[in-house]
C-alpha cells in the first residue's frame, strides 16, 4: 500500500493512473474490499494531482 508521501511524489501520468484505477475495479468485480477502497482513494488523489500537473504544463 502506498503511503501519502509516496502518492505525492509519484511521477505517474494521469493516463497510467486511470488504467490502474480501472484494473482495480475490474479485479474487484464491483465488490471492492476495504483494502481495495483504500487503494482506490489513494489512486484517485494521485490521479487528480497528475491531471492538474499535466494541465499546467505548457503545450
Amino acid at each position: 500500500m502506498l503511503l501519502n508521501a509516496e502518492v505525492r511524489d509519484s511521477a505517474r501520468s494521469a493516463a497510467e493512473l486511470n488504467e490502474m484505477i480501472r484494473a482495480l475495479w475490474l479485479r474487484s468485480s464491483g465488490a471492492p474490499t476495504a483494502q481495495d477502497r483504500a487503494r482506490y482513494e489513494q489512486l484517485v488523489v494521485e490521479w487528480a494531482r497528475a491531471v492538474r500537473a499535466e494541465a499546467l504544463q505548457p503545450a
